[in-house]
């Protein structure tokens, strides 16, 4: 007869801190969609939460085959730039986006240094 022991390596205490985290698992659709739109509301989001970097960096450490993590989308264990739409891609390239996401207190914070 053999003894089989499993430790937990990953520390989880994060996940209970999730904003994702409803208990009801109603978001599920959402964080693994095909749809462009249902992923950039995954992202958005995942803007606030508190324990973004935690997430990514342990989907990032597991190779999460696909889904948004952390504000991220993942396929095969990587981070996507962005998704295109199923079929041919355009003929001219669509406009390249500015960041979104401009972090205004570190923004006053450096006019009040400076």
């Amino acid at each position: 007869m053999f003894a089989v022991t499993f430790e937990m390596t990953e520390n989880n205490e994060w996940k209970e801190q999730a904003a994702c985290r409803d208990g009801s698992a109603s978001l599920t659709d959402l964080f693994f969609s095909e749809q462009l739109d249902d992923i950039a509301r995954a992202k958005a989001f995942c803007r606030g939460c508190e324990v973004r970097e935690a997430c990514l960096g342990a989907a990032l450490e597991r190779r999460e085959p696909w889904g948004v993590w952390g504000g991220e989308l993942l396929a095969n264990g990587r981070v996507l730039a962005q998704k295109r739409r199923r079929g041919r891609p355009p003929r001219v390239a669509p406009p390249q986006l500015l960041s979104p996401v401009i972090r205004v207190q570190e923004v006053l914070a450096q006019r009040r240094t400076a």
